[in-house]
């Protein structure tokens, strides 16, 4: 099967076909749904009187913190399968990129496994974000000097 046709035809043969627009849906709906729960973390939080950075911040450390709970018990798996691309709310998706690489080098150690692998997904994500937020400060600043 080297040949990239013959390839090409067995993928589309075998391959199971996805309904799109449900899986927009599904992704629409549940992605929404961990944004809802984020802010009514935001409401309890602002009950007690905590300023809107704070609350924000609290909030966001609250979907972490489940979300690891969730992966760690392999729960967020099973929801993930069901909710598709909707789990991948940047601060869901990245808490369960990490804690799963975790898991998986749980097994060669503390060190070598999890201490070296944690960020084979989140470091890229954390050097290209640090970068790009330079870039943009340089521009934001650039822009505030001119006018």
């Amino acid at each position: 099967m080297n040949d990239p046709q013959v390839y090409g035809k067995y993928v589309k043969k075998h391959a199971k076909k996805t309904n799109t627009l449900l899986c927009c849906i599904k992704a629409f709906v549940s992605g929404g749904l961990i944004c809802c729960i984020g802010e009514l973390f935001f409401d309890l939080y602002s009950l007690s009187g905590a300023s809107e950075k704070i609350c924000a911040a609290i909030s966001s450390m609250t979907l972490i913190l489940l979300t690891a709970i969730l992966t760690g018990i392999g729960v967020f798996d099973s929801i993930a399968k069901h909710a598709g691309a909707g789990t991948l709310v940047p601060v869901t998706g990245f808490a369960n990129s990490m804690i799963s690489q975790s898991i998986d080098a749980k097994s060669e150690g503390f060190i070598t496994g999890v201490g070296a692998k944690v960020f084979t997904v989140a470091g890229p994500v954390i050097l290209y974000g640090t970068a790009a937020s330079v870039i943009y400060g340089i521009i934001y600043y650039i822009i505030k000097v001119i006018f």
